[in-house]
């Protein structure tokens, strides 16, 4: 992490859909220890700001750094492993999978394969246990400690949407953006 206490910058951040800027020319500062919400009325554009900001719309014009690196164009998946954590509007878990598989899985994507190791992840076994440990943190931190064994699709709404947010969390993010 960089000595910056600016964690996340956009300038001149636009999006455009043909003649449509979704995003027009927004500049904005996501500062280390700090709380930031951006709101707006439906259609205001916030969810294609928040999607710039992840990967997951290229802008058409516009810089974002995330801790000193510029992630203007990235992949989401770069962008990720770059410690930016998101929740989409529409709840994004795998249905049939129990609570703890779930953040487990979201947990196991922070682990770097070795670049001699054949089976990357599979075969550090002490990566595991770090995994598991931030699985673990991650249940807590949502309120999820009685529902780990419950098959997603069977919790609540409610209950999804935690999981959704623990398993942001399990990755470890510096930034965390909920749509």
């Amino acid at each position: 992490m960089s000595e910056s206490p600016i964690l996340m910058s956009a300038k001149g951040l636009t999006k455009r859909f043909g003649g449509l800027a979704a995003v027009n020319d927004v500049s904005l500062d996501l500062w280390h220890g700090k709380l930031h919400a951006v709101f707006g009325s439906y259609g205001a554009g916030i969810s294609t700001l928040s999607k710039l900001l992840s990967g997951d719309l290229p802008p058409t014009s516009g810089t974002i750094t995330l801790d000193g690196h510029d992630i203007t164009g990235w992949t989401p998946e770069k962008i990720s492993r770059h410690r930016l954590g998101r929740s989409y509007q529409k709840t994004n878990i795998f249905r049939t999978f129990t609570v703890w598989d779930n953040v487990r899985l979201a947990a196991q994507s922070r682990v770097q394969p070795h670049p001699f190791n054949p089976l990357g992840w599979l075969g550090q076994a002490n990566n595991m246990a770090a995994v598991s440990a931030r699985a673990e943190r991650a249940i807590e931190l949502a309120g999820l400690q009685s529902r780990r064994h419950t098959i997603a699709d069977a919790a609540s709404h409610g209950e999804q949407r935690q999981l959704e947010i623990a398993m942001t969390l399990a990755t470890e993010p510096v930034v965390l953006l909920l749509d």
